[in-house]
């Protein structure tokens, strides 16, 4: 049987480390209560933490790479808490932060191009940006359109996720993130924001990038500022995609994620998902896109050359399976362009449905069968 005697109870580890006359922010993070006491607001914890040194420390800790020699909790617990702190989403501990330009310049120089970037420490920094998109949306949008470079070399480390998370967000194609500064957002149009994320098709070969670069696209089509749902459709903007799709220099991974955001921006039936219908009724704010006649004729103009990609009599690709040898295999993107054409086929355009029928859009997926 335990005893409780009123106006009796142990210390915690925490105010005990804070009792020493010469103690350091590195025996609070070593202290496996720190973080309960942070989200408790214990007062002297949060007094300290908050004080620019020790939020200075704790951004080094997730911003700069340390040493493959150095002791594992300098290596891993210490930048894991103090992440943690930040995202405890105490408001005087993020004041201090976002109200510092100096402390500012620090959290974002792990973007730099000569800095490393772990994805350990990439995760860790997009969770405290994307606190402060939350918490401190003004001063971080304001700081970002202050140093547009931000944007750009977000967009240089779109293969790592957790970046790419980050700038979907900042680019308000989040419904978390859909608030009161969508409205004034026409600076990242400005700043040619969509044309330096679709350009990432051209310039990496990584299958990564193309993935990260399509689903950030795919999201703008959802849930997109109106300067941005305007520029993503427009038809220069198709002719873009499809111009970095057919470049024969490219790997076949720009096809297939160039192909996914034109069915992002065709496909109706996000139009009727209920769930999303029920987000948008509350939304005062954005712009749904949906996919103009101007539109579809743009994506129309390339359907010639990837029915030409349908056609497998020239290829040698060999694919030996358990039942025999696939020559050639039919491919992602072989896959992608007949799913393209199917949601070509649901949008209920004359004009599509002509082209297709002019173009034997139909036999050519039918030949797949026997070929």
């Amino acid at each position: 049987m335990f005893w409780h005697v009123p106006g009796l109870s142990a210390a915690s580890p925490v105010d005990t480390i804070l009792d020493k006359e010469n103690f350091k922010l590195e025996d609070l993070l070593d202290e496996d209560e720190i973080i309960q006491e942070c989200k408790a607001l214990n007062t002297r914890l949060i007094n300290f933490l908050r004080d620019k040194v020790q939020v200075e420390l704790l951004l080094r800790y997730i911003v700069e790479e340390t040493p493959d020699d150095a002791e594992k909790k300098r290596i891993f617990r210490f930048p894991f808490i103090a992440c943690e702190i930040f995202i405890c989403e105490v408001d005087v501990i993020l004041k201090t932060l976002v109200e510092d330009e100096d402390l500012m310049n620090l959290l974002f120089s792990f973007l730099k191009p000569d800095h490393p970037h772990g994805t350990l420490l990439a995760g860790y920094f997009g969770k405290v940006v994307i606190c402060l998109m939350m918490r401190k949306t003004l001063p971080l949008m304001n700081y970002v359109k202050s140093h547009p470079e931000i944007v750009s070399q977000l967009v240089d480390l779109i293969g790592i996720t957790s970046i790419m998370e980050v700038l979907i967000r900042l680019i308000g194609a989040d419904e978390t993130m859909y608030s009161s500064y969508a409205d004034s957002m026409q600076w990242l149009d400005d700043i040619q924001v969509l044309e330096m994320i679709v350009d990432k098709f051209s310039s990496s070969d990584s299958a990564e990038v193309h993935a990260n670069a399509a689903e950030i696209l795919c999201a703008v089509t959802r849930y997109a500022p109106p300067a941005l749902a305007t520029k993503i459709s427009s038809p220069s903007f198709v002719g873009r995609l499809f111009h970095h799709a057919f470049e024969d220099s490219r790997p076949k991974s720009v096809l297939v994620h160039s192909l996914s955001v034109c069915i992002s921006l065709l496909d109706p039936k996000r139009l009727v998902s209920a769930s999303y219908q029920a987000f948008r009724s509350q939304l005062s704010h954005g712009t749904l896109v949906t996919a103009s006649p101007e539109t579809v004729n743009g994506m129309l103009d390339s359907l010639g050359d990837l029915l030409k990609l349908l056609d497998v009599s020239s290829a040698e690709n060999i694919l030996p399976t358990t039942y025999g040898s696939l020559q050639p295999p039919l491919g992602k993107h072989r896959l992608k362009i007949v799913e393209f054409i199917s949601v070509l086929l649901s949008i209920g355009s004359e004009v599509a449905e002509m082209r297709l029928i002019d173009l034997g859009a139909i036999k050519h997926v039918i030949n797949l069968f026997f070929e």
